[in-house]
């Protein structure tokens, strides 16, 4: 699954994120949702969320 759509995304589901420093080279950060940070539906690029751990960007992928 892809991480444009909202509706995929909730709290504590495992995903891969994008931040943006990385986003030049591509590199993954692996983490579990906390909150959800864009209200639209769908975006092209990725919905963005915010970890557990606290560290932002927009899901790649979803794991699982």
């Amino acid at each position: 699954m892809n991480g444009t759509e909202r509706k995929n995304i909730r709290p504590g589901t495992k995903v891969k994120i994008v931040q943006k420093q990385d986003q030049r080279t591509g590199r993954l950060t692996e983490g579990v949702v906390k909150d959800l940070l864009t209200n639209s539906a769908i975006h092209p690029r990725g919905i963005k969320v915010r970890l557990v751990n606290g560290i932002v960007g927009r899901v790649q992928e979803i794991v699982g």
